[in-house]
This record gives C-alpha cells, sequence and structure tokens, in this order.
C-alpha cells in the first residue's frame, strides 16, 4: 500500500472545547489507484489532503506513507518525501508566470543530485506527456489557463513520484479545459500513476475508481465509481 490511513484524528486546541476536524478515518490505497476525496465545504477534506500530503500532523490514529508512519519521520525527513515520493497540482496553478515552461517544470529538480542531460530528458518528456512539448520556450505567463495547469501536471510527474495529488484542479478552469485537465489524469491513471484526487464536483470525482466522502470530519462512505467516466470537450461542469 502507498497510503494507510488508521483511526485518523486531528483536532485543533485553539478553542474550548478542541474543534475536531476528523475523527475515526481509516482507509488504503494502493499503487496505481485513482481515488477521489469530496466533502461539502468544512467537511474536513482539506485537513485530510494537508496531512496526507505531510503539510500537517494527525494528533491521533496513525497515517502510514510506502510503509513508514508520519509519526516515524522528523520535519527534514517528511519534507525530503514530499518534494520526491509526492507531486502536487494545485486550483491556482502555482507557476512563475515570468519563467519559461521549461524552467518552471525544472523546479522540483533543482536540489536533486541528476545529471543535466537526465535532467532535461524528464523534463522535455514531462512535458510531452501533457501535449505542450513545443511550449517550452514560452513564459507561463503568456499560456491559457488550461495550458497553466498541464504545465502544473508536468512539473508534478518530473520527480516521477509515487503518487500525484491533485487539488480542485479544474476549480479555476471553463469547461472545456476542465475536460482536458481531466482526460490527462485519467491517462496518467492508465499509465499506471497513483492519483489522489480532491474535489467538489461529481463529475470530477467520477474519473477515479472510488470515491471517499468525509462529512463532519467523519468518513461518510467509500464506494468504487462503477465505471471511468470519459467525457467529450465542454461535457464537465
Amino acid at each position: 500500500m502507498i497510503i494507510e490511513v488508521s483511526n485518523l484524528e486531528k483536532k485543533y486546541f485553539d478553542s474550548d472545547p478542541p474543534t475536531v476536524a476528523l475523527q475515526d478515518v481509516s482507509f488504503s490505497i494502493a499503487k496505481g489507484e485513482f481515488v477521489s476525496i469530496m466533502g461539502p465545504s468544512g467537511s474536513g477534506k482539506s485537513t485530510l489532503l494537508h496531512i496526507l500530503s505531510f503539510l500537517d500532523r494527525p494528533t491521533g490514529g496513525t497515517y502510514r506513507f510506502l510503509g513508514k508512519g508520519i509519526d516515524e519521520m522528523n520535519d527534514k525527513e517528511l519534507a525530503e518525501v514530499r518534494n520526491s515520493g509526492m507531486g502536487f497540482v494545485f486550483q491556482a496553478f502555482n507557476l512563475l508566470s515570468r519563467l519559461s515552461v521549461y524552467d518552471n517544470v525544472e523546479i522540483p529538480l533543482l536540489y536533486s543530485r541528476l545529471p543535466a542531460k537526465e535532467r532535461k530528458s524528464r523534463i522535455e518528456e514531462a512535458v510531452a506527456s501533457v501535449g505542450l512539448a513545443e511550449k517550452l520556450s514560452i513564459d507561463a505567463g503568456k499560456l491559457s489557463g488550461g495550458q497553466k495547469q498541464r504545465v502544473a501536471i508536468a512539473r508534478a510527474l518530473v520527480t516521477n513520484p509515487p503518487v500525484i495529488f491533485a487539488d480542485e484542479p479544474t476549480g479555476n478552469l471553463d469547461s472545456k479545459s476542465g475536460a482536458q485537465v481531466m482526460e490527462i489524469l485519467d491517462t496518467l491513471h492508465d499509465r499506471g500513476h497513483t492519483i489522489i484526487l480532491v474535489t467538489h464536483e461529481t463529475n470530477t470525482a467520477e474519473f477515479a475508481e472510488r470515491i471517499i466522502r468525509i462529512k463532519d470530519g467523519t468518513l461518510e462512505s467509500d464506494t468504487p465509481v462503477a465505471k471511468v467516466r470519459r467525457v467529450k470537450d465542454g461535457d464537465l461542469k
């Protein structure tokens, strides 16, 4: 298993009584799965994502990533695993607009010890995989929203991470661009990538094999999707 969560709990002690953000959440995610995490605003899904991606620690229960518990790692180790073992795609893209597509995708590799030739090959391969090979030298700020998100996916791929987290990846896109981004994630899954998608959009979530629903900080359901949804441009809402 890539991810194993057991009786996970997260409390915030800035109030009396403490605020319970997550309680008794348990699930596991195997290599190569495509899982969506859904829930209304305030449900705890963002807190769960922060814990899964090592941005926060639980106050109870256990979380194991690639067999190692989060409580067994110090902050430096967590940062190293987060950089090499996880890829991230955000709603806001988080690109540097004055840097080229090549330079943006290279960022996760800046502190790696990869030879220059292999680094270049990885960047070009990642950008080509999202259909933007001809945009390598273009400044990111000159791209459309859909193209920016595809660059963000390429950046997430470039370290060959075991898992890719996609946090509301279609939230800032029109329906056509959103559909294209989801088709890319779907294709990456078909190629063996593990993808964890956080979304409030049912049509987007249905690309996954499973949908985990969080409500009021607890796991409401964990159900398989009967058939991976494949849509035509403009069908995503």
